[in-house]
């Protein structure tokens, strides 16, 4: 079966809760569109609001409070926000990542501990966050356990490193500056190959629930594992997913029975939150963004600007701005979209007001630096 670029646009758009708003609460939302990314506090909200009927930022704090979407360094070795009922499986699956990429890194090594000495010092490390501690207190004890403090950049790394959650801090969006942990409910087997790859087939399984159809291209731009570890896995799931072709001839994994919408099925305007998901789940972004825009969204560090889409595809980006939302759009909309826009523009600024009206300030360097826009509009709050 071929499948059309246009139906996996809507195909991801449908699993992603973006072509209508759903009534879910927040904890339920997190786990229906499988993993949102999360090194930008208010970027999850933002996420949720764009799906979620009547998004009440209040629930997703306390699904936060309550441990039932926790935030932790998981896929690409970033932070994300997932349902506590998905961590164990996602954190074994990319426990070899992770190691690797943070135990392995000069910077570690060169601060004298080894992967033996990190793996002595979990089970101290653990114990003192069954409940909420702030790591710097705990580098304190860490300092205390070594007989010499550790160094700011390996201590960063072990803190990617250790399996735990981050507690949330309080508002505006239960996450800042200030980080504290606490153990997870269910701790992960690490350092074991049977719980990687138990691990692994159920991201892959959960991955293609919330964006397939994907190649294994997409799900190695999606966790940053090994491509012969994902190889691995595909083969293993074989009997439990359906193989389509794509529209370029590539190799397509979906879930038997996930939603695959008409390609002319309306996809309303939303305003995405920064680092949104859907922008980054796929090694070819095209589903998505288009590839004129793709340098104007996602920068040469590594930033992803908060951006609109208009028919399922990245047209322009927007910022918080005075009492409303500047957007601005790379190529021509009709007015009814700068109205439907306009509603969108109205509810987000109502949110930001209650929590944090200049969310995303600090990059307003880029808006300053010049975007490829055709028309820049100020559209104002309720």
């Amino acid at each position: 079966m071929v499948i059309s670029a246009s139906t996996l646009n809507r195909s991801t758009l449908a699993r992603q809760l973006l072509l209508r708003r759903e009534h879910l609460d927040a904890a339920d939302a997190v786990r229906r569109v499988v993993a949102l990314q999360a090194q930008q506090p208010a970027s999850p909200y933002i996420a949720l609001w764009n799906r979620v009927a009547g998004f009440d930022p209040a629930s997703l704090d306390e699904a936060l409070a309550q441990l039932r979407a926790v935030r932790s360094t998981l896929m690409r070795i970033t932070l994300h926000m997932v349902h506590a009922d998905d961590y164990q499986a996602f954190r074994e699956a990319m426990e070899p990542t992770l190691r690797a990429s943070r135990l392995g890194d000069r910077r570690f090594r060169e601060s004298g501990l080894t992967v033996a000495d990190a793996e002595a010092l979990l089970p101290d490390l653990l114990r003192h966050v069954e409940r909420p501690f702030d790591a710097k207190d705990l580098h304190l004890r860490l300092g205390e356990l070594r007989g010499t403090p550790l160094e700011p950049a390996a201590w960063r790394l072990l803190r990617q490193y250790v399996p735990w959650w981050h507690a949330p801090v309080g508002g505006p969006w239960s996450f800042g500056a200030r980080q504290r942990y606490v153990a997870p409910g269910t701790p992960p087997v690490r350092r074991t190959d049977d719980a990687a790859a138990a691990g692994l087939a159920s991201l892959i399984l959960r991955y293609l629930e919330g964006f397939g159809p994907a190649t294994l291209a997409d799900m190695a731009q999606f966790t940053l594992v090994q491509r012969g570890r994902l190889r691995t896995a595909v083969q293993t799931l074989a009997d439990r997913l359906e193989r389509l072709d794509g529209p370029d001839g590539t190799v397509l994994y979906d879930v038997p029975g996930a939603p695959r919408p008409d390609p002319d099925t309306p996809a309303p305007p939303r305003l995405m939150a920064m680092w949104d998901s859907v922008l980054l789940a796929y090694a070819d972004r095209s589903r998505v963004v288009p590839p004129a825009y793709r340098r104007e969204v996602i920068r040469v560090n590594g930033d992803v600007l908060p951006t609109l889409l208009v028919d399922g595809r990245v047209a322009g980006v927007w910022r918080p701005l005075g009492p409303g939302v500047e957007v601005s759009a790379f190529h021509p909309l009709p007015e009814r979209v700068w109205d439907e826009l306009a509603d969108e523009a109205s509810s987000l600024a109502a949110l930001l007001a209650d929590r944090d009206p200049a969310a995303y300030r600090r990059y307003d360097h880029w808006w300053a630096k010049g975007l490829a826009a055709v028309d820049t509009r100020q559209l104002p709050g309720a």
